[in-house]
């Protein structure tokens, strides 16, 4: 059975796994993390650390996991709120998914400046807050959104192209790995990434 192979924890990234395995539910861990100070970094330059969104009715039926916040969700405090977001509303709901009903998260929690693509380090630290999340979540089905999440699940050496399509076993979840909304719109609608996505979140649907 296959674990997340998280990058190599530093101090501080061992300190948050620890602050995140105490929290006994979803509210004390949101508190803890989002006063997190582990990326120094992230932390001076963000407005909102972005925990994550649950559904109000309890146990999701599917978690979704993104990259990490951009301006807009740095600004609101959500996931998935800006142009990206809008999309992956759009085609869960063309697949018969109800974003309502997922969790939405990211693997990290703060804004990197510029929307760059998160260091090894920071992945790092923030590795215990969604290891705590999805033990909380309970839920069976994670979709990882983009090459990043995909990473985090499936190991530092996965291609996006060779794992999507199918569940992969990870920890006792079937995680399904495809594109990343914003990939989707720099390709345009009729690109290969959203019909890629939109695939395979019917596919999903389907297993569901």
């Amino acid at each position: 059975m296959a674990v997340p192979r998280s990058p190599r924890l530093d101090a501080a990234a061992e300190e948050v796994a620890r602050t995140a395995a105490a929290a006994p539910d979803w509210a004390a861990l949101a508190t803890a993390a989002r006063g997190c100070l582990a990326c120094p970094e992230l932390a001076a330059a963000r407005q909102h650390v972005v925990v994550g969104d649950v559904p109000v009715g309890g146990r999701p039926r599917l978690v979704l996991v993104g990259e990490a916040p951009g301006a807009t969700e740095d600004g609101t405090g959500r996931p998935f709120v800006g142009r990206s977001g809008a999309l992956l509303d759009q085609l869960l709901a063309e697949a018969g998914l109800d974003r309502a009903e997922a969790a939405v998260l990211n693997v990290v929690k703060c804004r990197p400046p510029g929307n760059r693509t998160p260091k090894a380090p920071e992945v790092a630290r923030c590795s215990g807050w969604l290891h705590r999340q999805l033990d909380l979540l309970d839920a069976r089905v994670v979709v990882a959104l983009g090459l990043s999440s995909a990473k985090w699940f499936l190991g530092p050496r996965t291609v996006l192209a060779a794992v999507r399509g199918r569940p992969h076993e990870v920890d006792g979840r079937a995680v399904w790995a495809t594109y990343h909304p914003s990939a989707a719109i720099r390709f345009g609608p009729n690109g290969a990434p959203r019909a890629g996505l939109l695939a395979d979140l019917r596919a999903v649907a389907g297993a569901l």
